[in-house]
């Protein structure tokens, strides 16, 4: 495996995880890097640098992050959100992953670009959730406001830094863990 692999496996990875927060974001990013040739993507996937698809992800990006804003529209966007994070996760890895058997690269995109983007999703809309339910809505745009800037914090990262990216989609993991063991109702 080479140093290329591991680094296109690496963005792959924190731009799945970006996804989890905002579907469209870390697309138009990555659409962005392969326009402006940053990053080099997949024969197959060379769609995405393309201008109309740079407009449309633009678009579905700024409608994305304003529809969170209003509160009990993004409870309903949560409820599409978790399986369409998984698709783009798994999207979003196939595009990126660089010499890898195609068993390999699906596989990967599967398990750590689609899990990643619907384990971050799930969480993302737990606390939505819990925002709504604890204060009838008016917290959701704060939740929104961190959940976008973490998206482009990620997206960025991902993109000019892929290690780190992962290393910090690690940490995520990790507040994920940590959470779920201190809210997990406890066995009787």
């Amino acid at each position: 495996m080479t140093v290329e692999t591991i680094i296109s496996i690496c963005l792959g990875i924190g731009l799945a995880a970006s996804v989890g927060f905002r579907v469209f974001l870390p697309l138009f990013a990555l659409s962005l890097a392969s326009y402006f040739d940053v990053w080099q993507l997949n024969e197959s996937w060379l769609w995405i640098g393309s201008t109309p698809a740079l407009i449309t992800l633009g678009v579905a990006t700024l409608v994305e992050i304003f529809a969170y804003f209003i509160p009990y529209i993004d409870n309903l966007l949560d409820s599409i959100a978790v399986p369409l994070a998984a698709l783009a996760g798994t999207a979003v890895m196939l595009s990126t992953v660089a010499d890898l058997s195609p068993v390999i690269t699906w596989s990967l995109a599967i398990i750590a670009g689609g899990g990643t983007a619907a384990a971050v999703a799930g969480t993302s809309s737990a606390t939505r959730l819990t925002s709504t339910a604890t204060t009838g809505g008016l917290g959701n745009p704060l939740v929104s406001a961190v959940e976008t800037g973490t998206s482009i914090v990620m997206s960025v990262l991902s993109i000019f830094l892929p290690i780190l990216a992962a290393v910090l989609v690690l940490g995520i993991f990790i507040i994920i863990f940590k959470l779920y063991k201190k809210f997990k109702p406890a066995k009787t």
